[in-house]
C-alpha cells in the first residue's frame, strides 16, 4: 500500500491543479513543469544544490509554459536557469528531455542520458522516414485497420516540436556514481518504459528518483515497438525486482506525488501485470486467432476505447503486445505468421 509522503502534492492532484514548488531535503527541490493536453498534467523536475549552482533532473517539454515553469521554480529554490550544471535526463521521451537542449543553451549545463536511449535521438526526433516506415509495417502486423493507420502512425510526429533536439555529453552507466557535487547519486538502469530508463539512487539520503519507472498510482506504459528490445516487460520485471533491495525511504518519482513503501509499490505493479498477463490469456482463449488491435480493443483500460486519443492507441496496441511477448516467450500462447500476426493458445488451432 502507498504511502504518500507529498501531501500537498497529493492534495494538488487529488484537486486537479499544479503541486507547489517544494524543498522536500535540505538542498533538495521539486518542481512542477505541466505538460500540454496529457492527463499526467506535470512532470516533477527535481533540483539539487551544487557549491556552484543546481543540477537537475529530467527538463519537461519544450513549450514556453514549461520553460516559464521551470524558471520560475528555480527563481524560487533561490537560483536561476543560468545556474543549471548539469540535466540528467531519465529518459528520451519529450516531457523529460524536451527542454534540455534549451537549458544547455541557455547555461552551458551538461546532459547526461543511457546510451540505450543516447542511440535512438536522431532516428526519433530528426530523420525519422525510415521509423515511421517501420513504424506502419508494425502496427499493419499487429492488426490496426487500415482507416486507422495513417492517423496512429504519425501521431508520434506531432510531438517533436516539443523537444529541442541535444546530444548527451555524458553517458550514464549502470551501478556508476553520477558527477553531481556533494551528492551520492548513483544510476540504476531499469529498461522497461523505454530502453535506456535509469533511476537515480542516494544510498546515504535513502531515496530513489524514479523517473516513470515506479510511479504511486498508475503504472508506466511498457510497448513493443521498432525502438524497443524485444521482450520489453520482461526487461521492466526484472527492472522491478532490480529495486527491491535498495534502502529506500521515499520514492521521488517524475509524476504525481512524493511516496513511501517502495517494496509494497512494486508488489503491487508486478501483481497489476500479472492479472494482465491472465486477462489477455483468457481473451485468446475465448477468441483464438485475434490479433494485438483485437485484443487491445476488448481489454479493460481506464476509459473507453473510442475516447482513447490516437497516440494513446498506438501505445496500448504496443503494450498488449509487450504482455503477449512475454506470454510467448513463457510459450502459454504462440504466434502464426502472416499478415497480421494471429495469437492463439498453444493447444488451440
Amino acid at each position: 500500500m502507498v504511502v504518500v509522503t507529498g501531501v500537498l502534492q497529493k492534495e494538488a492532484w487529488d484537486r486537479d491543479v499544479m503541486p507547489p514548488v517544494e524543498r522536500v531535503r535540505p538542498g533538495l527541490w521539486s518542481i512542477p513543469v505541466p505538460i500540454p493536453d496529457n492527463p499526467l498534467r506535470y512532470v516533477l523536475v527535481y533540483a539539487f544544490e551544487l557549491d556552484n549552482g543546481v543540477a537537475i533532473v529530467d527538463a519537461g517539454w519544450n513549450t514556453e509554459d514549461a520553460w516559464t515553469a521551470l524558471n520560475n521554480g528555480l527563481v524560487e529554490a533561490g537560483g536561476s536557469i543560468k545556474d543549471v550544471q548539469a540535466v540528467l535526463v531519465t529518459h528520451i521521451h519529450p516531457d523529460h528531455y524536451g527542454l534540455a537542449g534549451r537549458v544547455r543553451e541557455e547555461s552551458g549545463a551538461w546532459i547526461g542520458l543511457h546510451p540505450d536511449d543516447a542511440e535512438m535521438l536522431e532516428a526519433r526526433y530528426i530523420e525519422t522516414d525510415d521509423l515511421l516506415a517501420r513504424m506502419r509495417e508494425f502496427l499493419a502486423d499487429a492488426g490496426v485497420p487500415a482507416t486507422k493507420l495513417p492517423d496512429l502512425n504519425f501521431a508520434s510526429m506531432m510531438i517533436r516540436g516539443q523537444v529541442t533536439m541535444a546530444v548527451p555529453d555524458v553517458l550514464f552507466e549502470d551501478g556508476k556514481r553520477v558527477d553531481v557535487p556533494g551528492w551520492d547519486l548513483k544510476t540504476v538502469w531499469t529498461p522497461g518504459h523505454s530502453p535506456g530508463h535509469v533511476c537515480f539512487y542516494s544510498e546515504e539520503h535513502r531515496l530513489l528518483l524514479s523517473g516513470d519507472h515506479v510511479l504511486p498510482r498508475i503504472t508506466p506504459n511498457i510497448g513493443v515497438h521498432t525502438q524497443q528490445f524485444p521482450n520489453p516487460l520482461g526487461e521492466y520485471l526484472e527492472s522491478l525486482l532490480k529495486c527491491q533491495n535498495l534502502g529506500v525511504d521515499e520514492v521521488l518519482p517524475a509524476h504525481e506525488y512524493r511516496f513511501a513503501d517502495l517494496r509494497g509499490r512494486l508488489d503491487e505493479i508486478i501483481t497489476h501485470h500479472a492479472d494482465r498477463l491472465a486477462e489477455i490469456e483468457n481473451l485468446i482463449d475465448e477468441h483464438p486467432g485475434s490479433t494485438a488491435w483485437d485484443i487491445s480493443v476488448a481489454l479493460k483500460w481506464s476509459r473507453p476505447w473510442h475516447e482513447i486519443a490516437d497516440f494513446m492507441q498506438r501505445a496500448a496496441v504496443g503494450e498488449t503486445l509487450a504482455h503477449i511477448v512475454l506470454l510467448e516467450n513463457h510459450q502459454r500462447v504462440r504466434r502464426e505468421g502472416g499478415f497480421p500476426s494471429r495469437f492463439y493458445l498453444p493447444e488451440q488451432r
